[in-house]
């Protein structure tokens, strides 16, 4: 007697989603309006979308002013003002809130001024019908790069992932991009595990959180908005991977 093979579960329509994404925004003036409408154009599927444009004091040089224009001719787009904001943490943290308030069942991730590229997300659409809970951005596998970024950077974003991956025991090859799709209780989980980081390491955190969740990773071509790496951003860094290690240790990364 030969066995029936398992029927494979049906992949979830895009029309049955509803869709947030995410993105904080600074001196973006020269082109905040076209990303806004290039990563709208390859959203068109889902039941809703909304685009939070998260804003605060450090924005200065009318970026504000063009994106509450467009957000007066298209309806998808919703204008979020935190000067609370103590850091880009603060930003990125507003916004998943504010997708997770209006009710978003899948929130995407993106930076602004193009140095993630909406051509690319479709692929993270793609597998995340598949059923995973996340899906995340790398520059280091076959297909991604990083590009007009400086050597230094490059090293900086190469070798903290090895290190917090050794650290952290996660397998991801890239462990600070910033590019990701989450589903909304995978987003809940981080939150309710509290981001401590102050600095472009809580990309780290947030993977952490979700190691052993459904994860996947897809390749994106990233253009380094800055070559400049702080030593503040690196002490932060290290700060927040020792108090990581220590979650790990005593189980508490997981719980």
């Amino acid at each position: 007697m030969t066995s029936t093979p398992p029927i494979p579960p049906a992949r979830l329509s895009l029309a049955d989603v509803r869709l947030g994404i995410v993105c904080p925004m600074a001196n973006e003036a020269d082109n905040a309006v076209a990303f806004v409408r290039q990563v709208l154009e390859r959203c068109e599927a889902f039941r809703s979308v909304v685009f939070f444009c998260v804003f605060d004091t450090v924005c200065t040089d009318g970026t504000v002013e063009l994106v509450h224009a467009l957000a007066a001719e298209e309806p998808r787009l919703r204008v979020i003002w935190a000067p609370e904001n103590r850091s880009v943490v603060d930003a990125y943290v507003r916004g998943y809130r504010e997708a997770l308030a209006a009710g978003c069942d899948w929130i995407l991730e993106i930076d602004a001024g193009f140095s993630h590229r909406p051509d690319d997300i479709p692929q993270f659409f793609e597998h995340m019908q598949s059923g995973h809970d996340c899906v995340f951005g790398t520059r280091f596998a076959l297909g991604g790069c990083m590009y007009a970024c400086s050597w230094k950077r490059y090293l900086v974003s190469r070798f903290g992932g090895l290190l917090s991956r050794a650290v952290l025991g996660c397998r991801l090859s890239d462990m600070t991009s910033g590019f990701q799709l989450f589903r909304r209780h995978a987003l809940e989980r981080v939150l309710a595990k509290g981001i401590r980081s102050r600095g472009p390491f809580f990309q780290t955190e947030i993977k952490a959180y979700c190691s052993r969740l459904d994860v996947v990773e897809v390749p994106i071509r990233y253009r380094s908005a800055t070559t400049r790496v702080s030593g503040g951003a690196l002490l932060d860094a290290l700060r927040s991977v020792g108090v990581m290690f220590v979650f790990r240790v005593t189980g508490r990364l997981h719980a």
